[in-house]
């Protein structure tokens, strides 16, 4: 583990899924606290996966890829990143009933 979290970038992928997830949590089930939560929980989530981001296992692909790719987990969510050159890239952000491979 590391003393200070590694820099951390998100995508536009995950900022769209993470706009969408929270306008339909606040919007189509109006319940702007619960979507208030979840970004809250994300946010900790990646900042506490920030000091030792690749020494999780990697998320098993059968694709191949250049980069590993892994998982955190929070609540009924996947978030998905890369760590690349000292940099923990946010990617993508699912539902756990979604098809990744759709979207990875």
């Amino acid at each position: 583990m590391r003393n200070k979290p590694c820099e951390v970038r998100f995508l536009p992928l995950f900022e769209k899924d993470l706009t969408r997830v929270t306008n339909y949590i606040k919007y189509q089930i109006h319940n702007p606290i619960a979507a208030m939560n979840l970004v809250d929980a994300i946010e900790q989530a990646i900042i506490e996966r920030a000091y030792a981001p690749d020494s999780f296992e990697p998320y098993p692909s059968k694709k191949e890829r250049n980069t590993a790719y892994y998982r955190i987990q929070v609540k009924n969510f996947e978030i998905y990143y890369v760590f690349v050159d000292g940099i923990m890239e946010v990617r993508r952000l699912a539902y756990k009933r979604q098809n990744i491979k759709d979207i990875l």
